[in-house]
């Protein structure tokens, strides 16, 4: 099913890595790395495509931001699978360390819980998106160089 749906989203180009792309920053587990590589791999500039790729991730995970900010921890357990305690523990893991945390949002798993909580905690948005750009960015970067270091080597 996932290799249809990646199929779909590289016939729509880059609409369809930044829906991918928004996806995989939001609750929904998805690759968008597999449709960045195959896409850049068909000729997509992949100036534009990381680009494409790092607003997508960016807004997908300010989803989980804003549920953060609302606060509600019956809305963060149902709609997120996070229980309320481990919201509690990244709480006090992240005070102090402000919202330069974000940049690390492109983690799996703990970058949602990441996410939420600075939410939670109201962090800066400007310092959160700009944090979280930078390092989404820079995962992507650094995928897209190994993937063509790995296709390099066997062409």
């Amino acid at each position: 099913m996932e290799n249809e749906l990646v199929q779909v989203l590289v016939d729509w180009g880059c609409f369809g890595l930044f829906l991918s792309a928004f996806l995989a920053g939001s609750v929904v587990p998805f690759s968008s790395e597999a449709v960045l590589v195959t896409l850049v791999s068909l000729g997509v500039n992949p100036v534009w495509g990381i680009l494409w790729a790092t607003v997508g991730n960016t807004l997908g995970t300010l989803t989980c931001f804003g549920i953060g900010y609302l606060g509600k921890e019956e809305w963060i357990e149902r709609y997120l699978k996070v229980k309320p305690a481990r919201v509690r523990l990244m709480r006090r893991f992240l005070r102090g360390k402000g919202a330069l945390m974000a940049f690390f949002t492109f983690l799996p798993t703990f970058g949602e819980l990441i996410a939420i909580t600075l939410g939670y905690m109201r962090a800066n948005i400007y310092l959160t998106v700009v944090s979280m750009f930078v390092g989404k960015m820079v995962r992507y970067i650094v995928i897209l160089l190994a993937a063509n270091h790995v296709i390099s080597y066997f062409a």
